[in-house]
């Protein structure tokens, strides 16, 4: 007799299995239904590309996270920016003047535009067609003394080597200067101007260099109707009372404060004799302003009544005041997205840029296109060529802060901030 028989049967120790254990182990014919199920499930839905979703996915959270980055608190201030110039060559007005008009619009790309041909000859044809003016407020962002730019516009402008154009109630967004020599040939080529019309408000502007009203008696009146009809003079209606609500947006926006309160704006007040009644708004200021003061009706009328001037304009200074502007307004408006309306430099070109495809990945943004990725959005179908005809960042914020809507300042860690003002 073997240990074995001894023992009885197999000499292998067995673990006896719970009834719990095979209750919760799943039959082979469920497991085969369950996954024949799951097959099924997964391959009714779209079939698309591996990597596409996800790297969209991930590169839409990172725009999010870097546009909330900054939201999150007041950016470090270290001081304002001064000056925006470049280009240590810039010393004086007339070389300032040159480099604005030169880096105003940005070149139309040559490939991967978003334009038609029509569209493009359009963008270029309005730029030809922009008065050759540059804002004083512009030149003084530019230089480091607005002061020193003030005296010396005035100086040119006495010398006769510049001209200076007001257009009223537009605030320091109306104020322009351009070269003598500039204005002089655009009068020239102006078509539906006779010989001696030009020849006469020439000789006015010779005679007198720093005039910006024309004399009551300088010219004819016929004369005077033709350079209205070409666009080089503008009748103003001085010392009557614009209401507040007749203003436009663009005068709302950009006006100074005296021009929007008409009564006793600085504008009316100055052309009246010291210590008189119209110093103070006059005998008809509270019946103007909406009151039932006393007066004599005669006196009020003739308060109300305007007299015309004519002054110096420059052709297609309306569409040039109408696009800058519609632009320092959106770029305010920019700046409003963010919490404390400030925001760096880098972030807000991006948003005027409108998000379109970097330079260094232009290259292959086709071969992106043709895969189904995001590559960016083309130029033609951002603002800033829709609108704005490609106007320039760095143009429009200095054109800004001139105006005195932003200001710049140091951050000492992400570059330059810029932070809307009011």
């Amino acid at each position: 007799m073997n240990l074995r028989s001894i023992l009885g049967g197999s000499g292998r120790v067995k673990k006896k299995k719970s009834s719990s254990t095979l209750s919760s182990r799943p039959s082979p014919k469920r497991a085969v239904s369950s996954a024949t199920s799951s097959g099924a499930w997964a391959s009714s839905l779209p079939r698309r590309k591996p990597g596409v979703s996800a790297r969209t996915t991930a590169k839409n959270k990172d725009v999010q996270v870097k546009d909330d980055f900054f939201d999150d608190d007041k950016l470090d201030d270290f001081g304002l920016v001064t000056a925006l110039a470049t280009d240590l060559g810039l010393r004086d007005t007339p070389q300032a003047i040159q480099y604005i008009r030169k880096h105003m619009f940005a070149p139309v790309p040559e490939t991967g535009a978003g334009m038609t041909s029509t569209r493009i000859a359009e963008i270029l044809n309005y730029r030809l067609s922009l008065p050759p003016i540059v804002s004083i407020a512009h030149v003084q962002a530019l230089l480091s003394s607005p002061s020193a730019v003030e005296r010396e516009v005035a100086e040119l402008a006495r010398q006769g080597f510049l001209r200076r154009i007001v257009v009223p109630r537009r605030g320091a967004v109306g104020e322009f200067v351009l070269l003598a020599s500039d204005y002089e040939a655009s009068l020239r080529k102006a078509a539906g101007l006779g010989e001696n019309t030009r020849e006469n408000l020439l000789e006015f502007l010779t005679a007198n260099p720093g005039s910006q009203v024309l004399g009551r008696d300088a010219l004819k009146a016929s004369e005077v109707e033709e350079l209205v009809r070409a666009g080089f003079l503008t009748a103003h209606h001085a010392g009557g009372v614009v209401s507040h609500g007749a203003m436009s947006g663009t005068m709302r926006s950009f006006a100074r404060p005296e021009d929007k309160i008409t009564l006793t704006s600085l504008e009316t007040v100055s052309r009246q004799a010291a210590g008189s009644l119209g110093t103070v708004g006059g005998v008809g200021a509270l019946h103007n302003a909406g009151g039932s003061g006393g007066g004599s009706l005669s006196v009020m009328a003739s308060l109300n009544t305007p007299f015309i001037e004519y002054r110096l304009a420059v052709p297609g200074a309306g569409s040039y005041l109408k696009m800058v502007s519609a632009a320092l307004d959106h770029l305010v408006s920019l700046l409003g997205k963010s919490k404390f309306r400030e925001a760096p430099e880098s972030v807000l070109k991006e948003r005027w840029d409108g998000g379109i495809a970097k330079v260094e990945e232009a290259r292959h943004a086709a071969a992106k296109r043709a895969r189904g990725e995001f590559a960016g959005v083309l130029p033609g179908q951002t603002r800033k060529w829709r609108q704005f005809y490609g106007l320039t960042f760095d143009w429009v914020l200095q054109e800004a802060m001139g105006a005195g809507l932003v200001e710049v300042f140091e951050t000492g860690s992400v570059g330059r901030g810029v932070r809307s003002i009011g």
